[in-house]
C-alpha cells in the first residue's frame, strides 16, 4: 500500500465527443464490418483504430503518424473509459497505422465503406438529398515522389506548376457538403474524365435518381450533360467561355444592352425587406440538344441562364484596372530612355517576343496599343592608327503603350456575365434558385480549404509510399465527413430553436453566434482535464464540471453528457 500521494492529471478536452461522434455516425461498426483483419492481427479492431487516429487528427490538428502513439498513451484513461474495447498505445504504432493505411487504400473496400458510411448518415440525421456538388482540387508535393505513379505534374491549383501534385475529385451533399465521394487520381489526369466517376459513386450512395449534380465548367462538357440527362438527373454548371460558347453568350447579351430583354433581380434568401442583398441579375431562355448516346442518339431540352453578378463585376474591374497597370508598367520598362547600364533592344523581333509575352501574362491581349518607334543615332569616330575615320549607326526601340479605350469598354461591359445551362424544368429549379444553388460553391469550397489547410492538413503530406498516401486522404476524408456533420446538426438546431451560442470567440466573450464552425465549438472542450489521486488506502478520480457553453453543445448535438460525467466513474473502475 502506498504512503504517498501521488497525482496525475489527463487532458480530455475534445476526445469523448469525437469519439461519440463518429460511433452515432457509424465510422467504426461500419469500417469493422467491411474490413476483416487477418487472423494474426491483435489488439484493437481497425475501425476503432481509425476512430481513435481521427480523433487525434481532429484534435490536434495533426496527421502524423508517428505521433499517434505517444498521444494515446497521454490519453489513454480517457480512451480505456470510451471504447467498447481494451486499448493500449501500441495499438497505434507506425506499423499498425500503416495497416490501416493500406487497407483503406484497396478500392473496393473503400467504396464500400463509403455508400455504407454515406447511406447511415443520411438515415440517423434524416439529411435533405437535393443537390450534390462535384469538384475537384489539387495538392502539392514538397518531397521527391520517387517513381509514385499517383504523383504528376499538371496544372496546379495551388498555382505551384514546379511541384508534382495529386488530384483529389469530391462529390458533396448540398447545401451544407456532406461528402459523398472521394476519387484520388494522378496530378495529370484532366476533370473531365473525373466526374462521371464521381457522380456514379454518388449515386450508389444516395440511390436516388433526379437529383441536381452542380459542378463547374468542366463538367459543361456535352458528353457529361448527356450522360446526367440519359440517367435522368439534372445538372446546372457554367459554360466556359471558349469558342462558339463565347459568342452564344454575347448574342444573348445583345437584347439586354438594347434594352429590349428585362431582367428578373434576385436577392440572397435571408436577406431582410428592408435591406435586401442583391446577388444577381438573370433572364432565362430555351434550346434543344442532342447528343450520341451509347446505344442510341438522346434528344432533350436545355434551360440556358444569363446571369450577370455584381460582384464578380466588381472583381472582374478591380482586376481588369489592376492588369492593365501593370501590363503597362512592365511594357515600357522594356525600352527605358538611353542611359549607362540600361538594356536597348536593337531588332524588332525580340522586342515583340517580349511584348506579347507580357500582354499574354497580363491577359489583356488587344487592349493595349503598342508601337514601335525605331530611333538611330550617329556617331563620328575619328581614324586611329590603321583604321579609317567612320561613322557608326545605332539603333534602338523605343514602345509607345495606348490604351485601347473602346476594346476596354467592351470587356467592362461584358464583365460579370456567365452563361449557364441545366436540364431542370423550371418548375424543379427556378432561376431564382438556380443562381442560388450555384452560389453554394464557396461552402463546399470550404471541403478542399479544410482538407489542404487547418485542421487536416493535407499540405505537407507526411507519407511516400503510393497505397500509404491514398489510405491517408480517404482517412482525411473521413475527419472530414466528422467535422461537417458536427457543424451541420449544430447550426440546424440553432436556427429551429432561434437561439445562439455565445463564448466562442477569444477576447469577445459576449459575441453569439448561430453559424458556429466545428474548429471553434471543439476549442470550447479544451480547458477538460481527468485528475486521479492516489491516497494511502484510497484513489479519487475527478473530471473538470462542465460549464454551460460545453453543457449547450452537447445538448444542441444530442449527446448526453454522461460521455463526459462518467468519464471519472469508469476511469476509477480502471487499474492504475
Amino acid at each position: 500500500m502506498t504512503t504517498e500521494a501521488s497525482i496525475q492529471t489527463y487532458r480530455v478536452d475534445d476526445i469523448p465527443l469525437l469519439i461519440w461522434q463518429q460511433r452515432v455516425m457509424g465510422i467504426p461498426q461500419i469500417i469493422d464490418e467491411i474490413i476483416r483483419p487477418h487472423t494474426n492481427r491483435q489488439g484493437l479492431s481497425v475501425g476503432w483504430t481509425v476512430a481513435v487516429w481521427l480523433s487525434y487528427i481532429l484534435s490536434q490538428a495533426d496527421h502524423r503518424l508517428s505521433y499517434v502513439e505517444s498521444w494515446a498513451g497521454e490519453q489513454l484513461t480517457t480512451l480505456q473509459a470510451l471504447l467498447p474495447a481494451a486499448v493500449t498505445s501500441r495499438d497505434f504504432t507506425d506499423d499498425r497505422l500503416g495497416d490501416v493505411l493500406h487497407a483503406l487504400s484497396n478500392d473496393p473496400v473503400w467504396q464500400a465503406i463509403e455508400v455504407e458510411l454515406g447511406q447511415q448518415i443520411i438515415q440517423v440525421y434524416a439529411l435533405p438529398q437535393d443537390r450534390v456538388h462535384v469538384d475537384s482540387t489539387t495538392a502539392a508535393l514538397y518531397h521527391d515522389p520517387e517513381g509514385n505513379p499517383l504523383v504528376e505534374f499538371g496544372q496546379s491549383k495551388d498555382h505551384r506548376p514546379d511541384l508534382a501534385q495529386f488530384k483529389v475529385m469530391m462529390s458533396s451533399l448540398g447545401p451544407f457538403g456532406l461528402p459523398l465521394a472521394t476519387l484520388v487520381v494522378p496530378g495529370n489526369r484532366a476533370d473531365d474524365g473525373l466526374y462521371l466517376p464521381a457522380i456514379e459513386q454518388s449515386r450508389q450512395v444516395l440511390q436516388r435518381r433526379g437529383l441536381l449534380y452542380i459542378g463547374d465548367s468542366k463538367m459543361e462538357a456535352l458528353p457529361i450533360r448527356a450522360a446526367l440527362a440519359a440517367g435522368h438527373d439534372l445538372y446546372l454548371a457554367p459554360l466556359s467561355k471558349k469558342g462558339t460558347q463565347e459568342q452564344l453568350l454575347y448574342d444573348l447579351l445583345e437584347p439586354v444592352w438594347a434594352g429590349q430583354q428585362t431582367l428578373t433581380d434576385i436577392y440572397a434568401p435571408d436577406s431582410e425587406a428592408s435591406d435586401q442583398q442583391l446577388l444577381a441579375q438573370a433572364y432565362e431562355t430555351i434550346r434543344s440538344l442532342t447528343a450520341q448516346g451509347t446505344d442510341e442518339s438522346l434528344t432533350w431540352d436545355e434551360r440556358l441562364l444569363v446571369v450577370y453578378s455584381p460582384a464578380l463585376a466588381e472583381a472582374g474591374q478591380k482586376g481588369l484596372t489592376q492588369r492593365l497597370e501593370h501590363a503597362q508598367e512592365a511594357l515600357l520598362a522594356l525600352t527605358p530612355p538611353p542611359g549607362r547600364g540600361r538594356r536597348q533592344y536593337a531588332e524588332l523581333a525580340p522586342l515583340q517576343s517580349a511584348v506579347d509575352a507580357i500582354l499574354k501574362r497580363y491577359q489583356i491581349a488587344g487592349l493595349l496599343l503598342v508601337s514601335y518607334d525605331r530611333q538611330e543615332s550617329q556617331r563620328h569616330v575619328r581614324a586611329y592608327q590603321d583604321r579609317p575615320a567612320r561613322t557608326e549607326t545605332t539603333v534602338r526601340y523605343q514602345l509607345r503603350v495606348t490604351p485601347d479605350q473602346d476594346a476596354i469598354d467592351l470587356v467592362r461591359r461584358r464583365l460579370g456575365w456567365r452563361l449557364f445551362v441545366t436540364n431542370a424544368a423550371p418548375e424543379r429549379l427556378s432561376l431564382e434558385n438556380a443562381v442560388r444553388a450555384y452560389r453554394e460553391g464557396p461552402l463546399h469550397e470550404n471541403n478542399f480549404s479544410r482538407l489542404k489547410n487547418h485542421p487536416l492538413g493535407l499540405r505537407p503530406l507526411f507519407v511516400h509510399r503510393q497505397d500509404h498516401m491514398l489510405g491517408l486522404v480517404r482517412l482525411l476524408s473521413l475527419a472530414l465527413r466528422v467535422l461537417t456533420l458536427v457543424e451541420f446538426v449544430v447550426r440546424r438546431e440553432l436556427q429551429q430553436q432561434q437561439a445562439t451560442l455565445t463564448g466562442l470567440y477569444e477576447g469577445n466573450p459576449n459575441r453569439s453566434t448561430d453559424r458556429p464552425t466545428t474548429e471553434r465549438l471543439l476549442r470550447a472542450f479544451q480547458p477538460i482535464t481527468l485528475t486521479s489521486v492516489m491516497l494511502p488506502g484510497q484513489r479519487i478520480v475527478h473530471i473538470t464540471p462542465l460549464t454551460p457553453l460545453p453543457t449547450q453543445i452537447l445538448a444542441l448535438l444530442g449527446f448526453p453528457d454522461s460521455i463526459y460525467t462518467d468519464l471519472a466513474k469508469s476511469a476509477d473502475a480502471i487499474p492504475p
